[in-house]
């Protein structure tokens, strides 16, 4: 059975960063394309491969990289604004995790 974790996320403030993790089950990690998103929008993209490719809002700011030892993707987010305030999921196929939450705030 698929299991998406996302622990991580929380409060920041403007300028800050927050490293994102999911943890994956079900399913071989290593050979399976994953997704990050937030809200209803696309984020980035994770390839077996090692390929990545971030939307326009995120691109020079966010870093997706995968530890296939632990089958978890990350997102690491830097200078985040509040405009990124948002619930973030992880996303592989048509499964979805549980989404985490991340507020941008003075």
């Amino acid at each position: 059975q698929v299991h998406l974790v996302e622990p991580g996320g929380g409060s920041v403030q403007p300028g800050e960063s927050l490293l994102l993790s999911c943890q994956t089950t079900g399913f071989p990690f290593s050979d399976t394309n994953m997704r990050c998103l937030r809200g209803g929008e696309w984020v980035a993209s994770s390839t077996s491969a090692g390929g990545t490719l971030y939307a326009d809002r995120v691109k020079g700011r966010s870093t997706n990289s995968r530890d296939h030892n632990k089958s978890t993707l990350y997102l690491q987010m830097n200078n985040l604004k509040p405009e990124d305030t948002c619930l973030y999921f992880c996303s592989c196929g048509s499964y979805l995790g549980q989404g985490t939450l991340v507020t941008v705030s003075s």
